[in-house]
């Protein structure tokens, strides 16, 4: 009888050793914070507390001197707290990450290493094909503010900018109707025997939720707009009373908008907001009344907004004032950084912690989200698509 040949030799039928994955050990951070030279930019990534707390776990910060000016803190609260300070913005960019809040300029680009970790805002509508470019060229790997998500779906980095722009925009309206503003004299606050102002919002989003908040607090009606019954059941148990809430019923709101003194534009589109107050709505109401549209970056929802800046906010058009800049939380560079702040360290120290960002995008799920560059290779289909750039899965890259 033929002997039968195994298909395996002796040494692969010998018990084998198993091999387990070991984790890389707790990394070490150095991170680049350039100056922002962006218009009307004065924001910054890490407050010195946060810069404190992450030198404190053994890792470095390189700060561009006057980096935290425009946020009043100096160069030497961030020195005390353990940052390094240098005048050489090429030295601050050659670090292995870097942290700003505007996405760098073509030029910046071009300082900075290749395989850099590349951590700021994307704001998609204003980028050009070339800037994607530019990153692939240097293989960058960069993450998005906007894009992580957090544990419950939401986006913290949106959210808590949108909560400064919907509390702003009530104070920037109780200022303008101020006498010394050229404004109709009318103040936020029940006073008594005065008739409350009255102040509509369009929008039930966040930015509409605190504008809701901060006008109540001030003592004035608010009627709230939106045409997703879901959002307007919401801001009515988050607010913890009663209000005037309707879909966006032409009667109803033209009604509304000829009484109003503030009005508050606070939708959103996926491509841009819908324009829901026309030019004839806008000539109906008063005299002297305001326009704050939030919505302005993404193209405005009143049909009269034009865009506005920091220096020159108002124009007047058929006797109404309208404030129209786009990036209304930069008016408070304290408060937002302090809010990027409280955004980025936890997942500064949870990359440190897992032993780098490759490790962090396998496990968080939330932070993947936010990445849209992997070592040059385009990972987003939003970016892709609205470029028409090619992308890849990051599920199939990293899993």
């Amino acid at each position: 009888m033929a002997k039968q040949l195994s298909p395996f030799t002796k040494q692969q039928l010998l018990p084998q050793e198993e091999t387990l994955e070991i984790f890389k050990k707790k990394g070490a951070l150095f991170i680049g914070i350039p100056k922002e030279t962006a218009f009307q930019e004065k924001r910054v990534c890490l407050t010195p507390d946060a810069v404190f707390a992450i030198v404190s776990n053994g890792h470095r910060v390189l700060l561009e001197s006057g980096a935290g000016n425009g946020a009043n803190f100096s160069d030497k609260d961030y020195s005390e707290a353990g940052a390094e300070i240098t005048n050489d913005t090429a030295k601050v960019f050659s670090c292995p990450m870097i942290l700003k809040v505007e996405p760098p300029s073509l030029e910046q680009i071009k300082l900075i290493n290749p395989q850099t970790i590349l951590i700021s805002a994307l704001q998609i509508k204003t980028q050009h094909k070339s800037y994607f470019e530019a990153l692939a060229a240097k293989r960058i790997t960069a993450l998005a503010f906007e894009f992580i998500r957090d544990s419950d779906g939401s986006y913290p980095a949106v959210k808590s900018l949108s909560e400064i722009a919907g509390t702003a925009s009530v104070l920037i309206a109780a200022e303008l109707l101020s006498d010394t503003r050229g404004g109709n004299g009318l103040m936020f606050g029940n006073i008594s025997g005065v008739p409350p102002l009255e102040v509509v919002i369009l929008g039930a989003g966040t930015v509409g939720e605190f504008a809701a908040r901060s006008t109540i607090g001030l003592g004035a009606n608010v009627k709230i707009f939106d045409n997703s019954i879901t959002k307007l059941r919401r801001i009515q148990t988050h607010l913890g009373r009663p209000l005037f809430t309707s879909t966006l019923q032409p009667k109803n709101l033209s009604k509304a908008l000829k009484r109003c003194d503030v009005v508050i534009g606070a939708v959103r589109g996926n491509d841009r907001s819908p324009v829901i107050v026309t030019e004839n709505l806008v000539q109906c109401m008063k005299k002297g009344a305001i326009i704050i549209d939030v919505s302005i970056d993404m193209g405005g929802c009143f049909e009269t907004s034009e865009v506005t800046s920091h220096k020159q906010p108002t124009f007047i058009k058929h006797g109404v004032v309208h404030y129209c800049v786009p990036n209304i939380p930069a008016r408070y560079p304290r408060t937002a950084s302090v809010s990027i702040s409280n955004i980025c360290t936890p997942y500064l120290l949870k990359i440190a912690e897992d032993g780098g960002l490759e490790n962090s995008l396998r496990f968080d799920r939330g932070l993947k989200n936010g990445l849209y560059f992997y070592h040059g290779i385009l990972t987003s289909k939003s970016v892709g698509e609205w470029f028409d750039l090619n992308y890849s899965d990051i599920n199939l890259i990293i899993f």
